[in-house]
């Protein structure tokens, strides 16, 4: 029986609950684990904790998992004594090391079990969404032959013209000079993001990245054999200082930057520090990639480095699926013109095309106004959810880095954030501890919060009671 008021908590019980099963053959190889709901409620415990403690079997070579089958137990090979006798423990092993990282918040977008906001994923509540603006545009592009005629052929390797001519025109109102033929689409930012790198990188290139930073995208360059040199992010903007040393030492070949509403701070760049990080990149001749994911967010004149470059070693990067339509997945790239034929290579040899479809339908809601609109309804209603969150944060004892800004808080709790993330999956919310922001996982008391996600005084409650409790 797992207790709440163990020293344990409820993830640790329930791994090692299945981790005896299966090292006293009760659960002999190939048997399947109980589904995640099936198990949540066998136990009396949320789907999160579930997942996150299978994740631990998992990461311990207990178990596999199989695609749409599920967690099974593996085949126990027995260890040498020699090498038994030198393995960590599984009680040393820390909870929170596999449970709460960048694939953990991943998950924690696609979740759809738990009915409770998630304070620690990086996405807006369905409800901030635009179904009704989606579904117009679709029903406008496939009115009439329109959608026999878009699906009886590729479309083009650079994305749909309208689409492009539509974000011309965008990026011209943030003073970013791209012209059709320098935008290339792409299957959401995240997919510009990785076609940047896949094109611009190879294993053991060094990579300059903002610190703290965005988990998933160092997850992502360390699974493409990028070595990542950490640069502190200050409210200026990057410490140049730091950058400077890197690139005496290490040629970088890329810097990867979110200029506006930095992910997870809030911060802005000045012009004075744009102007030396672009004044370095030139030195030095490295890229600079600018993920503007929050520019539907951003404060009018935000600076940008590629408006100031001029996307001459800038590439800037963003998407629609923070405001609009995360099913969409509909982003793009404006880059140098001697890196586009570069990059549309790239994209054909990973995805060959992106939807004319939906990328046709987005051009139909920039063009109308809609996106502009709808952006606009979106700030007034995180600029009254960011007061009241600030205002049950700070009540619950809570204090902010930096000021609050955008979407999203960073802030200090006063307690070790991995522990406390591990304490509250169990109660079924997810967390973002300040680990996750770190390249080598430094640990600490802040976390970063969702202000969309922050609002209910019964998670602030369930939060002081079990902080209270470390």
């Amino acid at each position: 029986m797992l207790m709440r008021t163990a020293s344990q908590s409820l993830t640790e019980q329930l791994a090692a609950y299945f981790a005896e099963r299966i090292g006293d053959r009760l659960l002999a190889a190939g048997t399947r684990l109980p589904s995640v709901r099936q198990c949540a409620e066998q136990h009396g415990v949320s789907p999160a904790t579930v997942v996150a403690a299978y994740d631990r079997l998992l990461a311990q070579g207990l178990v596999e998992a199989q695609r749409n089958r599920g967690f099974f137990v593996r085949e126990q090979r027995v260890a040498p004594p020699a090498a038994a006798a030198t393995s960590p423990s599984l009680a040393a092993a820390p909870a929170w090391r596999r449970q709460v990282d960048a694939a953990a918040l991943m998950r924690g977008m696609f979740q759809s079990g738990s009915q409770l906001p998630q304070p620690g994923i990086g996405v807006f509540p369905v409800d901030w969404l635009a179904g009704d603006i989606v579904a117009a545009g679709v029903r406008r592009v496939t009115a009439g032959q329109g959608l026999k005629a878009l699906s009886l052929q590729y479309g083009d390797p650079s994305g749909d013209p309208a689409l492009r001519r539509a974000l011309s025109h965008k990026l011209a109102d943030l003073s970013v000079p791209a012209a059709p033929e320098q935008i290339v689409t792409t299957v959401g930012a995240t997919h510009a993001l990785d076609l940047v790198s896949r094109t611009l990188l190879r294993a053991g290139d060094h990579v300059m990245v903002e610190e703290p930073g965005w988990a998933i995208e160092f997850a992502r360059l360390q699974a493409l054999g990028a070595v990542i040199l950490p640069v502190p992010r200050r409210a200026d903007g990057p410490d140049i200082e730091v950058m400077a040393r890197y690139c005496e030492a290490h040629a970088p070949k890329l810097f990867v930057s979110v200029s506006v509403l930095h992910n997870p701070t809030g911060y802005c760049l000045t012009p004075g520090s744009a102007h030396r990080v672009l004044t370095l990149a030139n030195a030095h001749d490295f890229h600079i990639v600018e993920d503007d994911t929050y520019s539907h967010l951003a404060p009018d004149h935000a600076t940008r480095l590629c408006a100031l470059d001029g996307l001459q070693r800038t590439i800037y990067v963003s998407g629609f699926a923070k405001i609009l339509a995360p099913g969409w997945r509909v982003g793009y790239l404006a880059a140098p013109t001697d890196l586009v034929e570069r990059l549309r290579d790239t994209k054909m040899l990973t995805t060959l095309t992106t939807p004319a479809l939906l990328e046709q339908a987005m051009a139909w809601c920039i063009e109308q106004g809609q996106l502009r609109r709808h952006a606009q309804r979106v700030r007034t209603r995180l600029d009254q959810a960011r007061a009241r969150s600030v205002k049950l944060a700070r009540a619950a004892g809570c204090s902010f880095v930096s000021e609050p800004a955008g979407l999203f808080g960073w802030v200090d709790t006063g307690v070790d954030t991995e522990a406390l993330a591990l304490r509250l999956l169990d109660e079924g919310y997810l967390l973002a501890p300040g680990a996750l922001f770190h390249a080598g996982r430094k640990p600490g008391t802040l976390m970063r919060i969702n202000f969309a996600t922050t609002q209910a005084q019964a998670f602030w409650k369930v939060f002081e009671r079990v902080r209270g409790a470390m």
